[in-house]
């Protein structure tokens, strides 16, 4: 299907960028890998009168790893993440999730910010950010602000930006080297979208216990979030086969799917217990 008729224009600074979008009064969309706008068009599902294109700013470019934690541009693509063996070591849960990103394809072109601010709710990317507490940095005409990762996504497809803000880096915290973590999740094939997905870590106490428990979801909501009643489950405790049943039976039961032609709602409930166990059996391994 033809997309519809856009203007277009390729900005080489953010400020430009931000200015092009505030002059179109909501209906201008910044395009970054585009393998997801694209295909919105093309159904018309987005219709913006322009589109203003970020590869050629630089300021959005980048991986940067420090004592403080691990800095990504927001044009930053999956392939430039699987290629990078320093940060796979600084934050591993990250390199485990983006190994199910999609196809080679996609992964050549698809981009942080482009995942983050499109916000589907069993993209790998939002529940990373989740999970790991992130920050997501985004400037607008009013200026640069931070939001927090819990408090950005909103619901399926919407989050807390402005028609005129553009996302230039998600920040992730540091990453202590003796943390556990596990990414589980289930396709019919690799490569589509998750029915379920659970990306979680802990840490050790002198005791050999759990504390720090941080586990989230995708695909089984309106957005990736974090489930506190299986951390709950974990904290405290010694990982072992009853911890774990514990934590997969409280994941089943805080997750409220709706079925769709891939899988019914129990069986998306009954897949998170799965994956939570899968995941807590590898990290604990």
């Amino acid at each position: 299907m033809k997309l519809p008729a856009f203007e277009y224009a390729c900005p080489t600074t953010l400020s430009e960028a931000v200015a092009l979008l505030a002059s179109h009064d909501g209906d201008a969309k910044a395009l970054a890998g585009g393998q997801s706008l694209m295909p919105m068009m093309a159904f018309r599902v987005a219709q913006p009168s322009l589109l203003v294109d970020l590869r050629k700013i630089q300021d959005l470019k980048g991986i940067r790893i420090s004592p403080d934690g691990t800095r990504l541009g927001a044009l930053t693509r999956w392939r430039d993440i699987q290629d990078d063996r320093a940060l796979a070591k600084a934050q591993p849960l990250l390199a485990a999730a983006i190994a199910h990103v999609a196809h080679y394809q996609i992964r050549n072109r698809g981009t942080v910010g482009g995942s983050l601010a499109h916000a589907d709710p069993a993209a790998e990317m939002p529940g990373v950010a989740v999970t790991c507490d992130a920050e997501i940095a985004v400037m607008g005409k009013k200026g640069a602000r931070t939001i927090k990762a819990k408090d950005f996504f909103l619901g399926a497809l919407t989050t807390a930006l402005e028609p005129d803000e553009i996302i230039t880096e998600v920040k992730l915290p540091f990453w202590p080297a003796e943390r556990r973590c596990g990414f589980q999740e289930f396709a019919r094939r690799r490569g589509d979208f998750a029915m379920s997905g659970v990306a979680l870590f802990y840490d050790l106490d002198k005791g050999g216990k759990a504390t720090n428990a941080h586990v989230g979801v995708i695909g089984v909501g309106e957005h990736a979030r974090r489930l506190p009643t299986v951390e709950a489950a974990i904290n405290g405790n010694t990982v072992d086969d009853a911890t774990i049943a514990k934590a997969a039976a409280a994941a089943t039961a805080a997750v409220t799917p709706n079925g769709d032609i891939h899988a019914s709602a129990a069986y998306r409930k009954a897949l998170t217990g799965t994956l939570v166990e899968r995941a807590l059996k590898a990290a604990a391994a």
